[in-house]
């Protein structure tokens, strides 16, 4: 685990569609972002889940740094392509992360 370094903890890594279908959007750490612990965290204990409104399967592959429609999981950067080691990774995080921003959340 790597708590060393603001993209871990406040950067989304991933979303997961939770079984009551709400998302949790996760760092780098699978907690949410912005959480700071090693700890097992239960998202539902938290105010932390949402429903994202508009996302399809076309918006989830423009969101997946690898392009994968999947709207029950979606990566945004692996270890490959993390935002944070060149100009290129951040501005395709940025782009994928600007998809993102742009759903409705209730």
């Amino acid at each position: 685990m790597s708590l060393n370094d603001f993209r871990s903890v406040f950067m989304p890594y991933i979303t997961e569609k939770q079984s009551d279908g709400r998302y949790a959007v996760l760092n780098r750490e699978c907690k949410p972002v912005g959480f700071y612990t090693k700890d097992f965290v239960t998202y539902a204990d938290y105010p932390v889940l949402v429903n994202l409104k508009g996302l399809t399967r076309t918006k989830a592959a423009k969101i997946s740094y690898k392009g994968d429609p999947n709207i029950d999981h979606i990566v945004l950067y692996n270890d490959e392509c993390i935002p944070a080691n060149s100009k290129n990774d951040m501005k395709a995080y940025l782009i994928r992360l600007e998809i993102l921003a742009a759903l409705a959340v209730s």
